[in-house]
């Protein structure tokens, strides 16, 4: 029975910050039943069209999802196993903010099955979390970690680094004092400036000034070398964990498993009768809310990826592992999506190996992915 990993995206936060340019949207008011009904109605949708399915992991992401009272996720969760079968080993993740009303709720999530909870803290000092316009103080965010390891089987935080001011020596001190607290997985994102984000108007304005590549990168190194010695391993650009402790919902993406997207603006990939297809659901809440309700689903697109497409988002995925792609792994020759000429130079100036089989970025060419991944593919 083929694997399938469901994400849930509640698209609700308490506030909007500047650096997110994720489909989150602040309320003052949410019709929780109307909420409740439609998830209902598109995990329904979801088994009609998927059939079924062994789920490897859930993924509660968004927006804040630890805002979802702990009845309503416990009900999803109910339904989930109504429809597919979970296994034991299933695994089951909530993004969380480390703010107290939402910490209170950590116990009642895990009994409504919760069992891996990931935590936005961003920052341990409080200027920069000031800066990063969190809610939670520098207090409360090592509070939630606490709190989180007594009530999960598995943890894991967020760090952003490379923010304005910031030293090599600042860094390795924060990020000691993050490791300290054992968990078995972090996420450690340089900062970007994403564009319509408040902080893109405020960086072109000159407001801060972002590290200096070359500062970045010996961050990035510093991350390297320090989670090591800690035990986790690199095994996506910016994710490290202890083996075994990999974000399975994760890898399903990086691996170019099926997963479905159900909520405002998520997206899927689906094997159906044989074909991969892409789905994206309607990304403004009410949007979404109300064809659910009135036309039975809440897709804004559902259609089928020629062998070219899904082989060019196989290598975007798929180098971002720490691992050997296998190029014939892809649903069509090579030759049809990888740029030669492009690869020739990636291998002379040692930013990726290539044997013919396998592709794999090296040290240095990680901290250039995203302009690595442009040039090995051929142009449409």
């Amino acid at each position: 029975m083929t694997s399938l990993a469901l994400y849930i995206h509640w698209p609700f936060c308490a506030s909007k910050c500047p650096y997110c340019d994720f489909n989150s949207h602040v309320r003052d008011q949410i019709d929780l039943q109307a909420w409740h009904q439609a998830y209902l109605k598109e995990l329904q949708r979801h088994r009609d069209l998927v059939g079924p399915r062994t789920i490897q992991s859930i993924f509660f992401g968004g927006g804040t999802p630890s805002l979802m009272p702990p009845s309503l996720v416990d009900s999803i969760l109910t339904e989930i196993a109504r429809l597919w079968p979970l296994l034991p080993e299933t695994e089951i993740t909530l993004e969380a903010n480390p703010n107290s009303v939402e910490v209170d709720n950590f116990r009642a999530l895990a009994q409504a099955g919760i069992n891996r909870v990931s935590l936005g803290i961003q920052a341990l000092h409080q200027a920069d979390l000031n800066f990063l316009g969190r809610l939670h103080s520098a207090e409360e965010g090592m509070r939630a970690i606490e709190t989180a390891q007594q009530c999960f089987q598995r943890v894991s935080f967020d760090l952003i680094y490379a923010r304005p001011n910031q030293t090599v020596a600042a860094w390795q001190a924060e990020l000691s004092q993050a490791l300290a607290f054992g968990t078995e997985h972090l996420s450690l994102y340089q900062l970007t400036i994403e564009p319509g984000t408040a902080f893109a108007t405020r960086y072109a304005r000159g407001d801060f000034v972002l590290p200096t590549d070359e500062l970045a990168a010996d961050l990035y190194e510093l991350t390297a070398t320090l989670t090591s010695q800690a035990g986790l391993l690199n095994y996506e650009i910016s994710n490290y964990a202890r083996v075994g402790c990999e974000s399975q919902h994760n890898l399903a993406y990086w691996t170019y498993q099926d997963y479905a997207g159900i909520g405002p603006g998520a997206h899927g990939r689906l094997t159906l009768n044989g074909v991969r297809h892409a789905t994206k659901q309607y990304r403004a809440p009410e949007t979404w809310l109300r064809q659910v309700a009135e036309k039975g689903d809440g897709f804004d697109e559902l259609f089928a990826l020629s062998a070219q497409e899904q082989a060019s988002e196989m290598l975007l995925m798929g180098l971002r592992l720490n691992q050997q792609f296998e190029v014939q792994r892809l649903p069509c020759s090579g030759d049809e999506v990888l740029d030669a000429v492009g690869i020739e130079r990636l291998v002379k100036a040692n930013l990726i190996t290539y044997d013919g089989n396998t592709i794999q970025v090296s040290p240095q060419g990680r901290l250039c992915l995203n302009e690595i991944l442009r040039i090995i593919r051929r142009s449409e």
